[in-house]
């Protein structure tokens, strides 16, 4: 029940308490150790000599039209703005503005470019939101050990861009240009999943700062490691609430020599999900994949003016990536017996990097388009 979610009760221990003059004791202690905790739990105003200390540390701004920016991200709830920003550029400023904050009992919210779906970055208490854009360093490319790292600040296609000449990609793709360091604290995922994993799977060490100041470092680049606490799995997905993510390595992948993308178009969201589950099953190295219903084509139809209409219905888009054109094309004939199986019509499959990209916009301008 939610009186006993705080104390970590269980709802049967409501009859414990109420039972005899050991119950109304036990009971008196537990009201005790609640009044205490809520007490403890308020957050205190960013008052004039917090900013003080604040402005000392590191570049800050109550500029109403940022402090609304920082506020909000792409999901639907309001933008609740927190009472102002501290930009990091620094190791030294994370730790600063945090232990600051958590000393003073002001709400500390880390902030990366602003692109979830979840409304954490909005301020329902005020307090300091931490943007750590200005930490947009690539560390390290170990292109033998096809993994890097980079500060918490940087986005995923600002890395790829970075690696474009080392033949190696880094594949979480959530749809938006979203820093690593947000991917890291919302656990992204995305289209590519079904074959390279989601952030779980590609983040191989964390440094993060917590609440005290300290500095962590988590995990390490080796593959295989089975030492101690998976610390690491702890902090992705974490959502800034354990600690502020500062520096990643991360698993990267080669980028193949040849690739294809495909749609096709059912007559049911099940008939689409029972092909996918054919390729699987048929051992068919899908390397990306996604359902769309026919009210989120519609939509992106009526969005995307400049871009062909798909026919309204559930689609499913796939590519497949190979070390030559013959075994990609092969692929795709593969999973086209596979949609034809469960009734799949319409499929149309394209090579070309440019073709790809308009068959996967659909995906990643559903989000505006809804």
């Amino acid at each position: 029940s939610s009186h006993h979610a705080g104390m970590g009760l269980h709802p049967s221990m409501s009859k414990v308490l109420g039972r005899g003059a050991a119950g109304l004791l036990l009971r008196a202690e537990v009201d005790s150790v609640r009044k205490v905790r809520h007490s403890c739990s308020l957050p205190a105003p960013l008052n004039d000599r917090v900013m003080n200390q604040l402005e000392a540390i590191c570049r800050v701004s109550t500029n109403p039209s940022i402090l609304d920016r920082h506020g909000d991200d792409e999901s639907h709830h309001p933008a609740l703005p927190p009472s102002a920003v501290a930009y990091a550029r620094s190791t030294a400023d994370v730790q600063a503005v945090v232990k600051l904050c958590s000393e003073a009992r002001v709400p500390l919210i880390p902030y990366g470019s602003g692109t979830s779906l979840e409304g954490h970055v909005q301020a329902t208490r005020g307090g300091v939101c931490l943007d750590m854009s200005e930490m947009a360093e690539v560390l390290h490319v170990g292109i033998d050990d096809m993994d890097c790292s980079v500060q918490a600040g940087i986005t995923r296609l600002a890395l790829n861009t970075h690696l474009r000449q080392t033949g190696l990609r880094f594949t979480v793709d959530p749809g938006a240009d979203a820093s690593i360091g947000g991917m890291v604290a919302t656990g992204a995922s995305g289209t590519s999943a079904v074959r390279h994993g989601t952030m779980r799977e590609n983040v191989l060490s964390l440094t993060a700062v917590l609440a005290s100041g300290e500095v962590i470092r988590t995990g390490g680049r080796a593959r295989k490691s089975s030492a101690g606490y998976d610390l690491t799995r702890l902090l992705v997905g974490s959502e800034g609430t354990l600690a502020v993510v500062k520096e990643a390595t991360l698993r990267l992948h080669a980028v193949p020599p040849a690739a294809a993308a495909a749609s096709c178009l059912f007559p049911t969201l099940g008939s689409a999900a029972s092909a996918v589950t054919l390729m699987l099953q048929s051992s068919i190295p899908v390397a990306r994949c996604e359902v769309l219903d026919a009210g989120t084509v519609a939509a992106f139809n009526a969005y995307a003016k400049e871009i062909p209409d798909l026919p309204v219905g559930p689609h499913l888009l796939l590519e497949f990536e190979g070390a030559s054109e013959a075994s990609v094309a092969e692929q795709a004939e593969m999973a086209r017996a596979c949609c034809d199986e469960f009734g799949g019509a319409e499929f149309e499959w394209a090579s070309s990097e440019a073709d790809r990209r308009r068959l996967w916009q659909g995906r990643d301008g559903t989000d505006y388009a809804a």
